[in-house]
């Protein structure tokens, strides 16, 4: 496989066709090497406009989904980022080159373990790792002025919306199959918040967010 040949063909026939118009965040595409990021076993898929298949029900995003979110995040080098579901920390280093710190929280500690090694063999110095339950957040280290969640949830929790700074933008892929929609919620004021649809696609769960109950009385 002509690894380049490949990449250049991911980021024009399937990224960019999906309104990823940064010329930013194309460039980013082109030097971080996804393929470092993947499973060795399904390395030959680093660049195939699907899900990455991770176990436990959790899948890296197909790569346009990942180039879209983080493109509309419009992250600027001041910034503080927390990252809900680090993976293998592929995202993370996207961010990591966008912002000034990203924190990349991640629940299970083999996949954290996995982040942390491929970020530092990617020489990705301002991201790190922290295991830990993504639906709370880290509030320790808070505020942010952007979140984002790397997988669906059916909504996005209070406690991680306050965690944002006034002016702040948190992106998860909310709702159940078959629609879900990617949202952009922003902190207006103290208490208020506003929300935008951005578009519509589909994600594995992301894990310890709560479901809603599926009895009616």
């Amino acid at each position: 496989m002509n690894v380049e040949q490949a990449r250049f063909n991911m980021i024009e026939q399937q990224i960019r066709p999906w309104d990823v118009l940064d010329t930013s965040v194309l460039a980013l595409l082109s030097a971080v090497r996804r393929e470092d990021f993947i499973p060795a076993e399904h390395k030959a898929q680093a660049f195939m406009d699907l899900e990455i298949p991770l176990g436990q029900g959790r899948a890296l995003l197909a790569p346009r989904v990942e180039a879209r979110m983080v493109q509309d995040l419009n992250l600027s080098k001041r910034d503080t980022v927390l990252l809900v579901g680090a993976a293998t920390g592929y995202v993370a280093a996207l961010l990591a080159h966008k912002a000034q710190r990203v924190i990349g929280l991640e629940a299970d500690p083999q996949l954290a373990a996995q982040a942390r090694t491929n970020l530092r063999n990617a020489a990705v110095n301002n991201a790190e790792i922290v295991q830990g339950d993504g639906s709370t957040g880290l509030p320790s280290q808070a505020p942010y002025d952007a979140i984002l969640l790397t997988g669906s949830v059916a909504q996005v929790p209070q406690a991680l919306l306050d965690q944002l700074k006034i002016g702040g933008r948190l992106l998860a892929i909310t709702g159940q199959e078959p629609v879900m929609q990617a949202t952009l919620h922003t902190r207006v004021s103290d208490k208020q918040f506003s929300s935008q649809a951005l578009f519509d696609t589909l994600a594995p769960r992301l894990p310890g967010f709560a479901e809603p109950s599926r009895f009616q009385f």
